[in-house]
């Protein structure tokens, strides 16, 4: 029987707080989700459906397609259960594998250790039906195998994935503090863009979000970007699938007439990264680059329009003295110049977003890194709404 037909249970991780935006694209590509947590989504399905979801996905970090669960008290447990499994199934001859773990066992204070004895059951077990053994190493460029252990709970997966499918693949130039790109395609969705009207994203750095947003807008996938993923290097891999879900990418891209992305910023040097990933990603077409500061960005009229702004948090000592007054700017940009539109502010430091002094419609909650952030949802009327809810306004 081929783990490419089989079905088993699915594990589709992501970074936390995104998971409601995970099972959405899920939905949408077909799948029914059994489960949902924090960190992903649980379904069924094959390898061959691993394939899919890996191409498709932009919020997801990994595939992961489940083969064996056991009790595992230690360590030795989970050598002996793992050294009768038939990996001569799962992997190719001459084959190449990496381990990866999540480990919470009172036994194990170095997860380490237990990628070994996983490494050490699966090469034992190659070694005595083949009389070869597989090369191993840290890098996740062939087969990868993933060990999830919870006191005596273990379940052992094959990571179709490989290298997070967090990094969407096309940027090169990723600049200071990168917004990670499945953690801006999250944003994105949570915002209420139609996909068709205006996006405005002064402050825009490297790009990511103005470009997560150009491929939003056209289903662009982020499988079109990478060439290499874990389940090419499985046993009886065959490439007629991978083709045909890539010709499928191709088919859905759409094209949006009078689609207007705008992205600014200050540095010259910030927008000229910007236009090289945007080049990569095949969408600077879509995304109309200036530099300038952000309170000089054109913005387009619109009833339906989003702007979004992933300012600075002032994480450092003094820093955030020094951006009062850009959030105070930020505020007054969005009241003088976004009138009908949502306008969306991504910060992790909800003292200063008080300074805009308007109150959020919606606080999203998010992570980027280790850093408790919101998306703060403004709806910035037009004139004369605007006066007439002013006096009942409060702070962020």
């Amino acid at each position: 029987m081929s783990l490419y037909t089989t079905v088993a249970p699915i594990t589709i991780t992501c970074h936390s707080r995104i998971a409601p935006y995970l099972e959405q694209e899920v939905i949408a590509l077909g799948f029914t989700v059994e489960e949902a947590f924090i960190t992903g989504v649980r379904i069924k399905g094959t390898i061959n459906d691993c394939i899919k979801l890996n191409l498709n996905l932009r919020c997801a970090s990994q595939v992961l397609y489940s083969i064996i669960k056991f009790d595992a008290p230690d360590a030795d447990a989970v050598y002996n259960a793992l050294c009768t499994y038939p990996w001569e199934n799962v992997l190719p001859d001459p084959g190449h594998f990496s381990v990866t773990s999540n480990v919470m066992n009172p036994t194990i204070n170095n997860s380490m250790f237990a990628n070994l004895r996983v490494k050490d059951a699966i090469v034992d077990r190659m070694r005595s039906v083949r009389g070869t053994r597989p090369t191993t190493g840290s890098e996740l460029d062939g087969a990868v195998i993933h060990l999830f252990w919870k006191n005596e709970d273990a379940e052992v997966f094959i990571d179709t994935s490989g290298p997070s499918l967090a990094r969407h693949g096309y940027r090169k130039l990723p600049g200071s503090a990168p917004m990670l790109e499945s953690l801006a395609a999250a944003t994105i969705y949570a915002t209420r863009w139609d996909r068709v009207s205006p996006f405005v994203n002064p402050m825009c750095g490297s790009g990511t979000v103005a470009i997560e947003a150009a491929l939003i807008a056209t289903n662009t996938r982020p499988g079109l970007f990478r060439l290499n993923y874990a389940f090419m290097h499985l046993a009886g891999y065959n490439e007629d699938v991978y083709h045909e879900e890539m010709e499928i990418l191709d088919k859905q891209i759409v094209d949006v007439p009078d689609l207007q992305i705008i992205a600014t910023d200050i540095s010259e040097l910030a927008i000229t990264n910007a236009k090289k990933n945007a080049i990569a990603a095949g969408v600077l077409k879509l995304i109309r680059f200036s530099v300038c500061d952000f309170e000089e960005t054109i913005v387009p009229p619109s009833t339906t329009g989003i702007m979004y702004m992933n300012p600075e948090y002032g994480m450092r000592l003094g820093e955030e003295d020094a951006l009062e007054p850009v959030y105070t700017r930020i505020g007054d940009f969005m009241k003088k110049k976004c009138g009908g539109y949502f306008g969306y502010i991504f910060t992790g430091n909800l003292n200063l977003a008080k300074k805009i002094g308007l109150k959020a419609k919606r606080r999203i909650e998010f992570y980027t890194s280790t850093i408790d952030c919101r998306l703060l949802e403004f709806e910035l009327y037009d004139g004369s709404r605007r006066m007439m809810r002013g006096k009942d306004e409060e702070p962020a």
